[in-house]
């Protein structure tokens, strides 16, 4: 406390600010499942942004309903994802490249363990750290993916994101 007995205020660190943009550029996304947001920055500066989203000119899951598709695993389970929009990360790297935007060297925010594709993805934009809120249900592959590529993966939080079930 200072001298007038009020709270010291703390200032967020460089990934809490980052992580709060990312929180309100989720606010955007049209897809119900998975209101999920990105932000690249580099050097603490913003550099692109992005939110789960149907294709430019495409019916939105929010107006048309979702588009799900069932997957087999590995070990026999079967999930059912959306398929109608694309990932905030996705979005996120295509505006950098509609904006001539290099990548390399940035840091990742998104809510959760990236997909297989995205992580793919950002690996070969040459993004050096992903820092999720919390980890995907089967993001296994893609921490693997991470690992061998010399990708920093930092969590917020050591859970599992948890989704609404598809009605």
């Amino acid at each position: 406390m200072n001298q007038n007995n009020e709270t010291k205020y703390i200032r967020p660190t460089w990934d809490e600010y980052f992580m709060e943009v990312m929180e309100s550029i989720s606010k955007r996304a049209t897809c119900g499942r998975g209101r999920s947001g990105c932000v690249i920055a580099k050097n603490n500066q913003l550099l692109v942004t992005g939110y789960v989203g149907s294709p430019i000119g495409l019916p939105h899951c929010d107006e048309v309903g979702h588009l799900m598709k069932k997957m087999i695993h590995e070990d026999d389970s079967i999930t059912e994802h959306c398929v109608r929009t694309v990932h905030a990360e996705q979005n996120a790297i295509c505006q950098a490249a509609k904006r001539g935007v290099a990548l390399e060297g940035s840091t990742l925010y998104c809510r959760m363990t990236p997909c297989r594709v995205c992580a793919m993805l950002i690996i070969n934009c040459g993004i050096i750290r992903v820092v999720c809120e919390r980890k995907y249900h089967s993001g296994r592959e893609s921490e693997k993916m991470f690992k061998d590529a010399g990708v920093s993966l930092e969590f917020f939080h050591d859970e599992i994101q948890q989704y609404e079930k598809h009605k």
